[in-house]
């Protein structure tokens, strides 16, 4: 497995990893590839005790994408203590752009990774 396929296995577990944190029982992810572009899909519910949790969701997974952090921590995704802020940070870090919705108890996330050369 290449080190970009990895990273979006990363980035899944980091997600399914905080939203066990959340309370979810219900967590769905599918990764869509062509060619260079992957868009990852992400649907969870959550308890609503942990509503505070989701306000900075976006503004984590819409953080600058910072290539040279991507290239040499994405390996620590997923090792962190579930819920923490800087896990998700991580994760913005690594992808280009997310799309979020919170609607009926559920997270609805969709993020667009471009693969580099």
């Amino acid at each position: 497995m290449r080190h970009d396929e990895k990273k979006i296995v990363k980035i899944i577990e980091e997600l399914t990893v905080y939203f066990f944190a959340l309370g979810a029982n219900q967590i769905r992810s599918e990764i869509n590839r062509d060619g260079k572009d992957t868009i990852l899909l992400f649907q969870a519910n959550y308890n609503p005790e942990y509503v505070a949790n989701l306000y900075y969701l976006e503004e984590y997974l819409n953080c600058p994408k910072n290539d040279g952090i991507e290239d040499v921590y994405w390996e620590l995704a997923g090792s962190g203590d579930p819920g923490e802020a800087s896990q998700l940070l991580l994760v913005g870090m690594m992808i280009d752009k997310a799309e979020i919705k919170v609607s009926d108890g559920f997270v609805y996330l969709k993020m667009y990774k471009r693969v580099r050369e």
